[in-house]
């Protein structure tokens, strides 16, 4: 079945799934080149830099999956296809840097394959996007863990 391609995104934690210990459901991808040389980052709205694109898993969405694929587009202004499960990754901030507006996470990523680059997406305006290497991606993540796990699980030539 074809993805449904929104023209705007989401917005909100109205429909947001919660884990069994409070923590928000997180699902999110890690788009790979073809060649596995390089993989695609998209600037962040809060925090400014590089970040994987991610976002809730929301409450009508069957699964982390799709979710992930969702934000995948929203954000990145990517088709893609799921290759790998990258597993579910722990919140690994420091209890003083969790906020209403950030809480405690429970990650759960995917390896994609990206099968369009748009030109125009939902968050177009709200953020860039670039391909780095996996060196410049790791540098990128250094402050985000989690993320940097999500990386370093996928199959990107290191």
């Amino acid at each position: 079945m074809a993805q449904k391609l929104a023209t705007t995104a989401r917005t909100g934690r109205d429909n947001q799934r919660y884990g069994a210990q409070g923590e928000r459901l997180v699902a999110g991808v890690v788009p790979l080149s073809n060649d596995k040389t390089k993989v695609l980052l998209i600037q962040s709205t809060r925090r400014g830099g590089w970040v994987l694109p991610k976002g809730g898993w929301e409450t009508d969405e069957g699964t982390a999956q799709e979710a992930a694929c969702r934000e995948a587009w929203e954000e990145a202004g990517i088709v893609c296809t799921v290759v790998k499960d990258l597993g579910t990754i722990p919140e690994m901030r420091a209890a003083q840097e969790l906020t209403d507006k950030a809480p405690k996470a429970a990650y759960q990523f995917y390896e994609v394959r990206v099968d369009r680059e748009a030109s125009d997406w939902p968050e177009k305006d709200k953020r860039g996007r670039q391909w780095m290497t996996y060196l410049q991606a790791k540098q990128s993540l250094q402050t985000r863990p989690e993320l940097l796990e999500a990386l370093n699980r996928s199959t990107i030539i290191k």
